[in-house]
């Protein structure tokens, strides 16, 4: 089981990170190796979630593969959980965490565990999907600065 684990702090709000992250059907437009996103479904629940049931497209040279994933929107706690339902992988799991730090600030913590089911596609795309899933958090810090706009460094 490959794991990547990581917090990293963002001259962003919380709410704005989380946003940013809930708004997945924009993934092919910034997230690495993401080519196609379609959201098959969307739930609001009692407790206050939403709940999406989504297609992920990932390609890289000549294999392309789709699966599909639960996400869960914790708006309340500024926490997102996707599931694994269906696709080339044995498990999967992503957490997503937004812990505000200040004004406009906050630590976004991002977890994944995934397994692929086939060892000829853990082969072929494993160590790609490795060196991908360390530059999502400098993807989604670039693409806050583009909707959000730069934040500006305090001068001395």
């Amino acid at each position: 089981m490959h794991r990547v684990s990581s917090k990293h702090r963002v001259n962003h709000s919380a709410s704005e990170m989380f946003d940013l992250v809930a708004d997945v059907e924009r993934y092919p437009e910034f997230v690495p190796l993401c080519s196609a996103l379609k959201v098959r479904q969307r739930m609001a629940k009692p407790d206050g979630t939403e709940v999406l049931v989504a297609d992920m497209t990932v390609s890289f040279k000549l294999v392309k593969e789709s699966f599909t994933s639960r996400v869960t929107l914790d708006r309340a706690n500024l926490k997102i959980l996707v599931e694994y339902l269906q696709g080339p992988f044995r498990s999967l799991e992503n957490r997503w965490t937004f812990e505000p730090k200040g004004d406009g600030v906050c630590d976004v913590g991002f977890f994944l565990a995934y397994e692929f089911k086939s060892r000829m596609l853990a082969m072929l795309m494993g160590s790609m999907f490795d060196a991908a899933f360390a530059r999502f958090s400098t993807a989604f810090e670039k693409r806050a600065d583009a909707i959000y706009g730069r934040p500006k460094l305090a001068s001395s």
